[in-house]
Formats: C-alpha cells, sequence, structure tokens
C-alpha cells in the first residue's frame, strides 16, 4: 500500500472512508466479525457485485478488511475486520455517539 502525504490527517481518513458504501461494509463485516461475499451483498442492499468486490479490495489495501481464501471444494473467500479495523469501529463509534448527543434537545 502507497501512503499518501495529504495536509491534513482527516483529509486522509475520509478518502478511506468517504462514499456511500465503505461504512455500510464496515459495519456489516463487523456485526458479523466473519462474513463471505454473498451475505455481505445481502447485508448492503444494492450494491452491484463489481462495487462490493471494488470497495473490498480497497479496504483490505488499507488494512482495514482481511480476506482470507480458502482453497478447497468448493474455494470459498471470507472477511473481517484486522485490528486497524476494529479500531476504526472504534472510533466511529465514538462519533456515533457524540453524534447522539448533539440531536439531543437542548435543556
Amino acid at each position: 500500500m502507497e501512503t499518501k502525504t495529504l495536509g491534513c490527517p482527516l483529509e486522509y481518513a475520509l478518502e478511506i472512508l468517504g462514499g456511500k458504501w465503505k461504512l455500510k461494509i464496515i459495519w456489516a463485516i463487523y456485526k458479523f466479525k466473519v462474513i463471505r461475499f454473498n451475505q455481505l451483498k445481502r447485508e448492503v442492499p444494492g450494491i452491484t457485485d463489481l462495487m462490493l468486490a471494488k470497495i473490498l479490495k480497497l479496504l483490505a489495501e488499507n488494512n482495514i478488511v482481511q480476506r482470507t481464501q480458502f482453497n478447497e471444494i468448493p474455494p470459498h473467500v471470507e472477511y473481517s475486520l484486522t485490528d486497524n479495523g476494529l479500531q476504526l469501529v472504534e472510533s466511529l463509534s465514538n462519533i456515533r455517539q457524540w453524534v447522539s448527543e448533539q440531536s439531543q434537545p437542548s435543556k
């Protein structure tokens, strides 16, 4: 993976996480811990096979998702979060908590 130098670390984070599907995919993998492609596709309604494969590849390149291939009969692939991916979910949970607090009516 080539490290890009950006002016702000948040720009880098948004580059990794931005877009319509990435966070949905990360949350689905987190929910199931280990998930296969077709099950993941069912968990993210509306995504195409091509888009899911492309995003999984990008997330793997950024060390968020681990792809494990089993060369059995029939062959299959499983996806899980790396330690970096789990740390990311923890950070996103903090953001989710912050947003929840901000949406509460002021007293």
